[in-house]
């Protein structure tokens, strides 16, 4: 299963936060697959077949600091361990065009992160790719950063970063193990 953590699509969808939904778009447009509303799991859906490995997408369309709920009912529904689980998100401490695969179980201080593994109650590695944003110069403008559209100049460099993603295959990484 793969998450684009984000805030809901229609307020939010063009902000730094939602970068993790930016990659599932991208991703599921790639395979020419389309997200569908499913109420049951708080977000847009949809599945993949990649490398004979069968993977369900997730957007939750519900607040970043509630994500968790939205992974969790999808997961407990088809049985899907958070250690099976890829999370897409924006990450402050990678600048924009940067991108990096991490597996390990810390949140660093991301709300949707901490919620998901407040939701799973359980300190276990999972995948996360983490899409740089940047960071603002001020520490007490990060709110209004993240839920702020990045410039013109981020946003190529934060769709170039997703686009090369895609094109080299990072989940191959993920579904070797």
């Amino acid at each position: 299963m793969i998450v684009g953590l984000s805030n809901p699509k229609k307020e939010y969808h063009s902000t730094r936060h939602n970068v993790g939904s930016w990659y599932l778009y991208s991703l599921a447009e790639s395979y020419l697959r389309n997200f569908k509303n499913e109420k049951k799991f708080f977000g847009f859906t949809t599945s993949l077949n990649i490398e004979s490995n069968y993977i369900r997408l997730l957007i939750p369309n519900i607040f970043m600091n509630i994500n968790g709920q939205s992974v969790f009912k999808m997961a407990s529904f088809y049985n899907i361990n958070l250690s099976e689980i890829l999370i897409v998100h924006d990450d402050l401490e990678l600048q924009p065009g940067i991108s990096k695969l991490k597996y390990s179980y810390g949140h660093n201080g991301h709300n949707g992160l901490r919620d998901i593994v407040n939701t799973f109650n359980k300190n276990i590695n999972f995948y996360r790719f983490r899409i740089g944003i940047g960071r603002p110069i001020n520490r007490d403008q990060i709110a209004s950063f993240v839920l702020s559209n990045p410039t013109e100049k981020e946003k190529i460099l934060i769709q170039k970063s997703i686009l090369h993603a895609i094109e080299k295959n990072v989940l191959s990484n993920i579904l070797k193990f």
